[in-house]
């Protein structure tokens, strides 16, 4: 099942590292508790539309980019795990009548 904080979590947390911060680093600049970002970081809490404003703030990133990559992440997610449809014989296949 995809979890959409998770994914939300991994993104955020991707984006901080490649600008080489350190979650004491971005969780001051989006007054946010040090523990609570660590949390949403790695999906065990959902962030509010207000804090991922002040997180995304904070990392200077537009929120449709960080919600552009999330959408990414779940649609590579969902294409992974679709159920593959095989075709059947003809053979295998039975009428409504003769069920």
């Amino acid at each position: 099942m995809i979890l959409l904080r998770r994914e939300l979590g991994d993104v955020l947390r991707e984006q901080r590292q490649t600008q080489g911060r350190t979650l004491r680093e971005v969780s001051a600049a989006a007054s946010v508790s040090l523990g609570y970002l660590s949390e949403v970081e790695r999906g065990e809490k959902e962030a509010s539309s207000e804090l991922l404003a002040s997180i995304c703030g904070a990392l200077h990133l537009p929120l449709s980019e960080v919600l552009g990559q999330v959408s990414e992440r779940v649609a590579e997610t969902e294409a992974l795990t679709a159920p593959v449809s095989l075709p059947l014989p003809a053979s295998a296949m039975v009428s409504a009548s003769a069920a």
